[in-house]
């Protein structure tokens, strides 16, 4: 089969590799039909996810066809048409039983590498490297699907692949972003990056009743689309200052919830927020630091020069700064190592609390199609581009770059 490969930083290529095998009674063979591009590829892209290796199939968000099953798969039969969640849960351990997929005991088969970086493992994940499990992605014709019964979602009747694609992920971290806001009617809310999961958060903060949603960004075809989408007010970053515009737009008291839908690299996507060009070039040595360090020393220890380097918490830094006292912060943005210049102070003295993770979508999923279904959302309109899986480099660096208004890249393998 045909698929798209990692072969290193800024190096994808559309390959000829193996079609996928059932391995496990419970898994399943997926017919890719619509693959997603995310934000959340971009840091395996630009080389600050260590454990990738050459040839690994990326991808997270995808819907198909099951042509193949397992004899243990209770609940799924050929030809169901299926979304699947990007997060990989095992649907029996307690977090899974808890509706914490995203912390499954056992749907990653290399723990030891998560263990050593994070003190405990979290869930596997597809097409995100070894530490997260190996799992081949979603960016090819077949994808192997694992603990299906609790992963691949049946789409309901009378809903568009363009419309379900994105509950494999996109949907539900902005949903749970808003869900990890505390959201009270009235709220004011503000997210920080209007790419796709930023849209998602707008939509679902606005879904849980607050009154006023705020979007930041720099880009202007995001934010004309968190504007006349979403129903958001907007902030051109590059044009005002934050924390100025959100203290008088909200009276001096600050958002009651700031979202964080960047993460790590906020310098190269859009939203970043980044006001402070001192700590923006100390991030960024640091990272040049750690990327060296880890090239000289090999990918087999490489996990050991994340010590040296820093994620980039320029978002983060400003939501502390702007969120109103004893307000909430929601973190679903990509992290994956350390954070230096860290306002720990302002936080604690300010009252903050912290939410973040993965998204659980397995357990959304369903109210979410509730939502497409009365109308109440609709998420298609984040396809701004449909290709071929061959164009699948370009595509990447369409997305990367964020040029002709793009917000997500999706790619239809078999069209």
């Amino acid at each position: 089969m045909k698929a798209l490969c990692w072969n290193g930083p800024g190096d994808l290529r559309v390959e000829r590799v193996r079609d996928p095998v059932l391995v496990n009674p419970h898994d399943v063979i997926v017919k890719v039909t619509l693959s997603s591009v995310c934000g959340s590829d971009l840091p395996l892209l630009d080389g600050h996810v260590p454990t990738m290796r050459p040839g690994d199939i990326i991808g997270r968000e995808f819907l198909g066809e099951i042509v193949e099953k397992g004899a243990e798969v209770r609940h799924l039969n050929r030809g169901d048409r299926v979304v699947v969640m990007s997060v990989i849960g095992c649907g029996h351990c307690g977090h899974c039983r808890n509706g914490e997929s995203a912390l499954c005991d056992n749907s990653n088969p290399n723990p030891e590498r998560a263990r050593a970086a994070y003190g405990h493992c979290g869930a596997g994940l597809f097409g995100h490297s070894h530490a997260f499990g190996g799992y081949a992605g979603s960016h090819a014709d077949y994808v192997r699907v694992p603990y299906a019964d609790f992963n691949a979602i049946r789409v309901p009747e009378g809903v568009s692949d363009e419309t379900a694609v994105f509950l494999s992920d996109t949907v539900p971290t902005g949903y749970m972003a808003a869900e990890m806001a505390g959201i009270r009617p009235g709220d004011v809310v503000a997210v920080w990056g209007c790419g796709a999961v930023g849209q998602m958060a707008i939509h679902s903060a606005h879904l849980l009743g607050a009154g006023r949603v705020i979007g930041i960004d720099r880009v202007s075809g995001r934010l004309r689309a968190a504007q006349m989408k979403a129903g958001a007010e907007t902030l051109d970053y590059g044009r005002v200052d934050v924390f100025d515009s959100l203290q008088a737009m909200t009276g001096g008291r600050g958002p009651d919830a700031c979202i964080d839908a960047v993460g790590m690299d906020a310098d190269d996507n859009a939203g970043d927020g980044a006001s402070n060009p001192a700590e923006d070039l100390y991030d960024r040595g640091k990272r040049t630091v750690g990327r060296t360090v880890g090239r000289m020393v090999g990918q087999a220890v490489e996990q050991e020069a994340v010590g040296v380097r820093t994620d980039r918490p320029a978002v983060l830094r400003q939501m502390i700064e702007s969120c109103r006292k004893g307000g909430t912060l929601s973190i679903v943005g990509e992290y994956g190592g350390l954070i230096d210049r860290f306002p720990l102070g302002a936080a604690m003295n300010k009252g903050l609390a912290f939410r973040m993770g993965r998204q659980n979508g397995q357990r959304s999923a369903m109210r979410l199609f509730e939502h497409i279904g009365k109308g109440e959302l609709d998420p298609s309109y984040l396809m701004t581009h449909r290709l071929p899986l061959d164009d699948g480099p370009q595509g990447y660096r369409l997305f990367k770059d964020r040029a002709e208004d793009c917000l997500r890249v999706v790619f239809a393998p078999h069209s």
